[in-house]
């Protein structure tokens, strides 16, 4: 179906219904509006801002940023729900897909999404941030023996950390985990 205008790429960037940002080397570039209202910045201010900014914690960043390489070597582009930081401090949870405009950096240039998703998932625990590191890698379904492999620490360290949720939770079983972190169940 033609249209009757031509695309105008940087209006569409700006008011995508979703954050949207061109990043280098974990450095944003470019933002949109949604990014900036999502986290609490102004646009501007966002230019030249590390992702760190955006974690709860440098650790976290860091292991995110180790855990994305081999999944974008992989399959080229990389999606998961994680707990971000909005610039007054409040922890949320966003669902972040991102792709490598050149596959062989995957941490070069690239296009990314954020989704606020904090009204399906409220942030309803005080979590260590190894806790949320083992909170959204159970979101994605990973057994504790993946999120052991994927995190270097033993299955039992895991099992360690998954009990501790469930107890922050007050959840009974990994399953009543499971949808407490999803925000299915009060």
């Amino acid at each position: 179906m033609p249209s009757s205008y031509a695309f105008d790429y940087e209006t569409i960037f700006q008011f995508a219904p979703v954050g949207m940002c061109i990043s280098d080397e974990r450095i944003i570039q470019a933002a949109n509006q949604a990014l900036a209202d999502m986290f609490g910045y102004r646009l501007a201010e966002l230019a030249g801002m590390s992702f760190q900014q955006l974690y709860p914690t440098a650790d976290e960043f860091l292991r995110t940023g180790a855990r994305i390489v081999p999944i974008m070597n992989k399959k080229g582009s990389y999606s998961d729900e994680r707990i971000m930081r909005r610039a007054n401090g409040e922890l949320f949870w966003c669902h972040v897909s991102g792709r490598a405009l050149d596959p062989a950096r995957p941490l070069g240039a690239g296009v990314w999404t954020f989704e606020d998703v904090s009204e399906k998932r409220p942030v309803t625990a005080e979590l260590t941030a190894r806790e949320r590191e083992i909170a959204a890698l159970l979101v994605e379904g990973k057994t504790s023996k993946q999120i052991a492999r994927d995190t270097d620490l033993s299955p039992r360290t895991v099992e360690m950390h998954r009990a501790r949720l469930m107890r922050k939770f007050s959840a009974a079983n990994s399953s009543e985990l499971i949808k407490k972190l999803f925000g299915l169940a009060a």
